[in-house]
């Protein structure tokens, strides 16, 4: 499948107005809602766009006791600057009451259109970046649809070749950490890598750094996928027969890649602080890591689409649905950053 042309430069200065930033709330019953009145109570000299149910987005303001004015718009509409206590939403409703902390599978489909919805948009050039709220994987599945994440599904929507997960956490110098996979059993994770994988990932992981994070030459971390990177194949072969041939074959083109590394000296300052982003085997080797540095300020950056798209380091929280008790630092964070990468471009 053809990956779809991103909008250019070109085609906003002919739309004209401020970037328009869109926002998916995620799971209606947890907190994705919340942050989302939450960041609107802060104004922008952007315009800042749920795609929701209006309602949705009123009941949670009340049960917050939150001033929320609603503005519903067509991509078709001049853009504007958003107020604070002031919100455009692009209108998409619900399949059911929602209730926070209460899952319910007949909202599945709500939150899949969504996020349909929001990235046409982008493709298409009537908004510049998606920042999503989290959704919760289980419900969509308890509903008869297969899905495995929003990187996956994005991937999907968009045509996207290759994709790479990539969080971001506001250390000093910033702490990159993408994933070569993403949300597989750990008994999966052996069997995924594999040199086609890697080449692939690598690459999108060094072109984006530099198309969009400006990096001219970035200097990559790579994980081994063993303990002590497979202890010279005492510990497992994927290092020697996997990953070390890919590494030494795209060094030969210059990318500046070290590694295989042991996972658990790779993250030390030392090693940090003289590279720009890390790339770990699987999920739970580098996150917990980047979490306990940033968590609640990361940002989770999907790599290798056509359009921007960044979204919050944490779940749907739905023990706090409703509560007044969500951070919004995660969701101002992923906005903030994706302000930054749509100008960028």
């Amino acid at each position: 499948m053809p990956r779809p042309r991103a909008a250019s430069d070109a085609d906003h200065r002919r739309r004209g107005g401020p970037l328009r930033i869109l926002i998916t709330p995620g799971e209606p019953a947890g907190i994705g809602p919340d942050l989302v009145c939450l960041l609107a109570q802060t104004g922008s000299r952007l315009q800042r766009v749920a795609v929701a149910d209006p309602a949705l987005l009123h009941a949670r303001a009340r049960a917050l006791g939150l001033s929320l004015k609603l503005r519903e718009i067509d991509a078709a509409d001049a853009r504007r600057p958003t107020p604070a206590g002031t919100l455009d939403v692009v209108p998409v409703m619900l399949r059911a009451a929602a209730q926070p902390g209460r899952l319910d599978p007949a909202n599945a489909a709500y939150v899949l259109d969504t996020l349909q919805r929001a990235t046409a948009l982008c493709l298409t050039g009537e908004a510049e970046a998606l920042v999503t709220a989290p959704v919760h994987k289980g419900v969509i599945n308890d509903a008869g649809i297969a899905f495995c994440g929003h990187t996956e599904y994005l991937a999907a929507q968009c045509g996207a070749a290759q994709v790479v997960m990539m969080l971001v956490a506001p250390t000093t110098p910033p702490l990159r950490v993408a994933l070569a996979t993403t949300h597989l059993p750990l008994r999966a994770v052996a069997d995924a890598i594999s040199a086609p994988l890697l080449d692939r990932v690598l690459r999108t992981l060094v072109a984006d750094l530099r198309s969009r994070f400006g990096i001219a030459e970035p200097r990559v971390l790579v994980c081994g996928l063993n303990p002590h990177a497979g202890e010279s194949g005492h510990l497992g072969r994927e290092e020697i027969e996997v990953i070390a041939p890919v590494l030494e074959r795209l060094r030969g083109e210059g990318l500046r890649l070290r590694g295989p590394l042991p996972a658990d000296t790779l993250f030390t300052p030392a090693l940090l602080d003289a590279a720009d982003a890390v790339l770990a085997m699987y999920h739970d080797q580098g996150l917990p890591v980047l979490k306990h540095a940033g968590f609640g300020r990361a940002v989770n950056v999907t790599l290798g689409l056509p359009i921007v798209r960044t979204s919050v380091d944490h779940g749907t929280a739905l023990q706090l649905a409703g509560s007044g008790r969500a951070d919004v630092g995660s969701l101002r964070a992923a906005f903030t950053l994706a302000v930054e990468l749509a100008r960028a471009r």
